[in-house]
């Protein structure tokens, strides 16, 4: 695989990651299943090998 395809290929699947998360946000913070003024989250990535990375943070609600 090229340098190129592996770029455009990362680049599809993070997209897709951000645009489903961010929608399940949404929906969970317009649900009212959320209470407070931030969301605090965490991102956990996995894949085949030894591929394991954790991204936390906080959100502020409007």
């Amino acid at each position: 695989m090229s340098e190129e395809n592996f770029n455009m290929s990362l680049r599809k699947f993070l997209k897709q990651v951000g645009v489903t998360s961010q929608r399940e946000i949404e929906q969970s913070v317009r649900s009212g299943a959320v209470e407070g003024r931030t969301l605090r989250v965490k991102m956990t990535l996995t894949g085949e090998g030894d591929l394991y990375h954790v991204v936390e943070g906080e959100i502020d609600l409007p």
